[in-house]
């Protein structure tokens, strides 16, 4: 594939796609079944578009396709999180710390916010709304004020500050990689509060590992859905869960279209009920 854009776009060379063509002709291959993200959404509107016959399953941990209410392996990455704060809580009691955890969320911050309610965050910073350091050191003196000496803090790779930048990590190939978010927060936040500070990215643990019933059962029926989509003739078309239904809509909704957390919404609503700070 091309890059285009800011690296996070790719087109499929004419050439590549009449290569494509011919190896699936040779192999009497009439369906493609296309596994993925926008990326890979991307990539099987081009070849649809082309003559080459798609049908798309949303798979995307960040959860961050507009055309589905949700994706299988999402709630595993959040299960992770979860289990790391549960874990993380002890010895931010234990020892009177402030944990920051890192994961993932490039421009949607699904993950932690729901991994930061299920696993008992005190501040969750997420890419939609951007945080005031002097406000999480706030939160956390608060907090010591009022007794609780151990704090969790969880940011997502894309969360910004107020009139920041996302932090970035170039590669030699063009594209960036968002990363190093959660060590620029626990310093700022142990230069503002003095306590011991530390920081635990989660990385790629939350890309594995054994799946949630959810996601098993949901991955079995968006399965079974794309086979259907296959047999009937509905190609261009992408699996979709909406209304706790498995049905499908055309690949070009689901394209280029990123479904974000909703800073008002009933979520993040939820966690500030609890007490829980994004920062603002």
């Amino acid at each position: 594939v091309a890059k285009v854009g800011a690296g996070e776009r790719t087109i499929v060379p004419p050439k590549i796609i009449e290569q494509a063509r011919s190896v699936l002709n040779d192999l009497q291959v009439k369906t493609l079944i296309i596994i993925g993200g926008d990326g890979s959404m991307a990539t099987a509107q081009q070849l649809q578009q082309a003559g080459i016959n798609c049908i798309g399953v949303p798979k995307t941990i960040d959860n961050d396709l507009e055309a589905t209410a949700t994706t299988f392996g999402f709630y595993s990455a959040v299960s992770t999180v979860m289990d790391a704060l549960d874990r993380l809580h002890t010895t931010a009691i234990s020892h009177k710390r402030v944990m920051v955890v890192e994961v993932m969320g490039r421009h949607a911050g699904w993950i932690a916010l729901h991994g930061g309610v299920a696993g008992g965050a005190d501040i969750i910073l997420i890419p939609e709304i951007p945080f005031d350091y002097d406000k999480i050191a706030a939160v956390i003196k608060a907090r010591d004020a009022a007794g609780d000496l151990g704090s969790l803090v969880v940011v997502a790779e894309g969360a910004r500050p107020k009139n920041g930048q996302q932090v970035r990590q170039d590669r030699k190939d063009g594209e960036f990689r968002l990363g190093g978010i959660g060590e620029i927060v626990a310093h700022e936040i142990a230069q503002r509060t003095g306590k011991e500070t530390r920081c635990c990215v989660l990385g790629h643990l939350q890309r594995g590992g054994a799946p949630t019933a959810l996601d098993r059962i949901l991955g079995a029926r968006f399965g079974v859905k794309a086979v259907q989509l296959a047999n009937e003739g509905h190609f261009g078309s992408m699996v979709s869960y909406r209304n706790y239904q498995v049905r499908h809509v055309p690949i070009a909704e689901a394209v280029n279209r990123l479904r974000l957390v909703p800073p008002n919404g009933e979520m993040v609503q939820t966690a500030r009920d609890v007490e829980i700070s994004f920062g603002d």
